[in-house]
């Protein structure tokens, strides 16, 4: 007889005062950055849409922590773009990487290093990621990391 269990999920945040996105930053800067960075060091920049009042942002950004995603990770050049209070703060950045706001957030979108989309979240997929398993993010990361 086979034992079922369910899926582990992402571990839960004791504390989301933590700033993720912090006020001020330029988010159009830290892209131009990034993706400069990116094409020094052969990587993708993923642009990573959410606000500190997120649980769920949370919930991301402590997987990313994990041991088992780091490496993954450091295929990319993560870029926090904080969308206010309100959820309309650079909304000009999520309209241009085709990113709907109104689905949810976290919500994530993968970039070359010259800037150019490869992917972007249109329905809400990491909006409850406190649900999702770390096996179907690190898909999401693998399927887009760059090629060796």
């Amino acid at each position: 007889m086979v034992k079922r269990t369910d899926a582990t999920h992402l571990k839960q945040p004791l504390d989301t005062n933590k700033s993720i996105y912090p006020a001020g930053i330029d988010a159009h800067a830290e892209i131009k950055e990034a993706e400069e960075k990116a094409a020094k060091e052969h990587k993708r920049v993923l642009l990573v849409f959410g606000a500190n009042w997120c649980f769920d942002c949370h919930v991301l950004d402590l997987a990313f922590q994990r041991a088992d995603f780091v490496p993954v990770v450091a295929h990319y050049e993560v870029v926090h773009i904080d969308i206010g209070d309100d959820g309309k703060k650079n909304g000009d950045i999520a309209k241009e990487f085709q990113v709907p706001l109104e689905k949810g957030i976290p919500a994530l979108a993968v970039v070359d290093a010259a800037g150019k989309l490869l992917v972007s979240q249109k329905n809400g997929e990491f909006e409850n990621a406190r649900a999702m398993t770390p096996e179907a993010i690190l898909e999401f990361l693998n399927k887009w990391k760059p090629e060796a």
